[in-house]
């Protein structure tokens, strides 16, 4: 069974910057898209970065030109890079495959506020 284990979020005022980290156990990594999915305190979870396994990527325009999607296959492991952070990116964000097919993780709180 496939394990996400959603890491690096925490408190950081407007305009800053946060990398997130998530750890896939399993062969889910190389062969499916993977993403960056986000659920604001009582909304519904949206997707907002995709990278492929050919390495195509695709951003919501919410966050496009601010956040970067990166994968490394040998770690198993997914990043975003989050600049410029605006208090309306406050949410818990999860990483998963597109679309997902694994139980979530547990994600990581990501606040932006001053």
């Amino acid at each position: 069974q496939v394990q996400l284990v959603e890491s690096g979020g925490g408190l950081v005022q407007p305009g800053g910057s946060l990398r997130l980290s998530c750890a896939a156990s399993g062969s889910t990594f190389t062969i499916y898209a993977m993403g960056w999915y986000r659920q604001p305190p009582g909304m519904q979870r949206d997707l907002v970065a995709t990278i492929f396994s050919g390495g195509s990527i695709l951003y919501a325009d919410a966050v496009k030109g601010r956040f970067t999607i990166s994968r490394d296959n040998t770690e198993n492991t997914l990043y975003l890079q989050m600049d410029t952070l605006k208090p309306e990116d406050t949410a818990v964000y999860y990483c998963n495959t597109v679309p997902p097919r694994h139980s979530w993780g547990q994600g990581t709180q990501v606040t932006v506020s001053s």
